[in-house]
């Protein structure tokens, strides 16, 4: 596969590395701030407390045991699909973990036992065992083998889970790490084979050579056999950049290596590095997202209109012009229709794959040269479900997919350049599915939009019930139905227990995200982000209109950029909601900025450092929304203390400052991981099976005490 991006290609919170010098502030302005200190004896000492309270509470729920060992045993269990990582010529990897290899086994096998359904694996990287060897708490971040033959392989390990990681070069013929080859000491580094024995570089190369928002500033040119240090710069940034940094894609047997300098979060301006080493800037808007070249068209997805293109198309330009710098004209490639939005976009030798929403419901189409254009070719896929690339295989022109919904199983499929979809791996059911009935509703939001949410409960449960809707809101991330025991970052089973239990789970495709194409994320940027809280708020309301369920009786669940929506919900409309679960989250949106990798999503949220922005952020900054004297929802917060991208401190802070002022929470910082928190299956199934106690606790028994 040359290319493979969402169309939303920046999720929130990719990796970044140093932080920013903090903004002047004291503890008389926040008396909160030691909790800032991610390794300070007084704030660990603080988090060990709260984690003891919220263990002790939880863990005394007569099911919790039994939770605990069902989320595991589903996490672990071994007829889980076999994801194709890569296709490597006639060989396939995958990243497999299980109870006995919780951190994970590399493996390959024949892509013909692959396609057959009967994969004969192959370790190639056993993670859990090469950790003991070295001492060390490795967490897979992935490898990045060199075309064509893709025996040289650049692998990446964090200590712990964090983004910071250690880049070795490994050799897929002798299973081993190479005796002298290229290493990149532990930092959050950006490394692309330039050939076999060149690398391009954007590491943290010491004072200066980072970005404010943490990423690397420089990428330089490094020969096999010289000290880093030697390496020769190739492109430099400037320090409010957001990063600089390499790829490469695949055309046939051709490789092109890029060199990309991204300005904004949503901005970055891309060279073509050519055979001499020198560099020529690309066609392509600095705000248009690159996704493959297919012969000799380099294909790209719009995130604004570019002449008569309209934004959400996807374009290509003539690599024969790209490389001698003529600045040649775009050409459509496809242009979605409709309430139709590109999801997804790969190359293989001869086709684009594209996969879309129409209303949040996923299709793919394979698309073929037809003369001077293009032919779409749909595919034997079931509707109304979620669709999901996963790789290609490129001399084959074979897509790889998964399709799920609330209550379909994932089930991995071959799709063929004919639409045909051959059937390779499907997850045993884990609950009876006819006894849940699965509805897509639309709530109407402030402004009038309608806002898609779907739902799920058991068929004959009593209304009203509790309800526990999940959300995001931001940085072109769709929300999209998965098996309700397969998300971990909606904690796992958590969804098949909630509607097991009788009561309402809900995921809402509210505006921020990328349901509806570029202009749906829009919507929500700097000024408009209280589009996406007014959002959950009418999804809310219209469960209440339906007689589903009551004010107070409504659970709030984010992550991340969720976690700032969901704890706007608590401090906006303590009303409307009855708890929430706040994983990773923004909060004090005053400080973000100066926080890890805050510095980076400005473009996102605005600079509360200035005071035009401050005074939009200002008015839904949930940190500094908590009042003394007001009766907020019991929060639960979970995090982690590793978590390099959003900085631990915005759940500690919101936590005390809650419990200070009378509040109940509930607080479960995990000491390893990083941004996902799990560094393995043993957490996610201890956070699921807390949350779920929790639920039951404070929404079911109505328990507003503090634990």
């Amino acid at each position: 596969m040359k290319r493979l991006f969402p169309a939303a290609a920046l999720v929130l919170l990719t990796a970044c590395t140093t932080t920013p010098p903090p903004a002047a502030v004291s503890e008389a302005v926040d008396p909160y701030l030691w909790l800032e200190d991610i390794h300070g004896d007084r704030a660990l000492t603080q988090v060990k407390q709260w984690n003891g309270r919220t263990q002790a509470a939880l863990t005394a729920d007569p099911a919790y045991e039994r939770d605990r060992a069902e989320a595991r045993a589903i996490l672990d269990d071994e007829s889980q699909i076999a994801e194709p990582g890569q296709v490597f010529g006639d060989q396939v990897t995958n990243l497999w973990r299980d109870a006995q290899h919780p951190r994970g086994l590399w493996r390959q096998a024949s892509l013909a036992s692959f396609l057959a359904g009967k994969p004969e694996w192959q370790t190639l990287i056993d993670v859990d065992a090469l950790g003991k060897a070295e001492g060390k708490s490795w967490v897979w971040h992935g490898a990045d083998c060199l075309a064509p033959d893709y025996n040289r392989c650049l692998v990446s390990l964090s200590p712990g889970g964090s983004d910071a990681d250690v880049v070795r070069e490994w050799d897929r013929r002798t299973k081993a790490f190479v005796p002298g080859g290229f290493m990149v000491p532990e930092a959050k580094s950006d490394v692309t084979w330039l050939d076999a024995d060149t690398l391009l570089v954007g590491t943290d190369w010491g004072e200066g050579a980072m970005t404010t928002s943490g990423y690397p500033r420089v990428v330089k040119r490094w020969k096999r056999g010289t000290p880093l240090a030697s390496a020769e710069t190739v492109k430099e940034g400037i320090a409010t950049d957001i990063s600089v940094g390499s790829f490469a894609i695949m055309d046939g047997d051709t490789r092109h290596v890029f060199v990309r300098r991204g300005t904004s979060f949503y901005a970055s301006d891309t060279w073509l590095m050519r055979p001499d080493g020198s560099l020529v800037a690309t066609p392509v808007p600095d705000t248009a997202d690159i996704q493959g070249i297919i012969g000799g068209e380099l294909v790209a997805f719009l995130n604004k209109p570019l002449d008569a293109f309209p934004a959400g198309a996807v374009v290509s330009w003539p690599m024969s012009g790209v490389i001698a710098g003529s600045s040649p004209a775009p050409r459509l490639v496809f242009q979605p229709s409709g309430k139709q939005a590109v999801q997804g976009v790969a190359t293989t030798d001869h086709a684009i794959w594209i996969s879309l929403l129409d209303d949040v419901s996923g299709k793919l189409v394979a698309l073929t040269r037809d003369g001077n254009g293009w032919r779409q070719q749909s595919t034997a896929l079931p509707a109304n479900a979620t669709v999901s690339m996963v790789s290609a295989d490129d001399a084959h022109d074979t897509a790889f997919v998964t399709v799920q919904g609330f209550v379909v199983p994932p089930t991995l499929y071959a799709v063929a350049l004919d639409g045909q979809a051959r059937e390779l791996q499907s997850l045993p059911a884990r609950f009876d599915a006819l006894t849940i009935d699965v509805e897509q509703h639309f709530a109407t939001s402030r402004d009038g939009t309608k806002i898609p949410y779907f739902m799920a409960r058991r068929k004959g449960a009593s209304a009203p019930a509790a309800a526990l809707i999940h959300a995001y809101g931001g940085f072109r991330n769709p929300q999209l139905p998965t098996y309700l025991t397969t998300e971990p970052y909606r904690a796992g089973p958590l969804a098949k227990w909630w509607v097991e239990d009788g009561q309402v789970y809900v995921l809402a495709n509210i505006r921020g995200g990328g349901e509806y194409g570029p202009a749906w994320h829009e919507a929500t940027l700097r000024e408009k982000h209280q589009n996406a809280f007014d959002d959950l708020y009418a999804v809310a309301e219209d469960l209440v209109a339906r007689g589903l369920t009551t004010k107070g009786k409504i659970a709030v669940s984010g992550r991340s950029n969720g976690g700032l929506l969901a704890g706007a919900a608590i401090t906006q409309r303590p009303d409307l909601f009855g708890a929430a679960i706040i994983g990773s989250p923004l909060l004090d949106m005053k400080r973000y900025s100066h926080l890890l990798a805050g510095a980076s999503w400005m473009e996102e949220y605005g600079n509360p450092d200035v005071p035009g922005d401050w005074t939009f952020i200002s008015k839904y900054s949930p940190y500094q929304a908590v009042k003394p004297g007001v009766k907020y929802p019991p929060v639960f917060f979970y995090s982690s203390t590793e978590d390099d991208r959003v900085h631990p401190g915005h759940a500690r802070k919101m936590a005390a400052k809650l419990i200070d002022y009378g509040n109940p929470v509930y607080f479960h910082e995990y000491l390893e991981g990083g941004h996902s928190v799990g560094a393995d299956h043993a957490e996610d199934a201890v956070r699921a099976a807390l949350l779920h106690a929790y639920l039951k606790r404070v929404l079911i028994e109505g328990d507003r005490s503090a634990p």
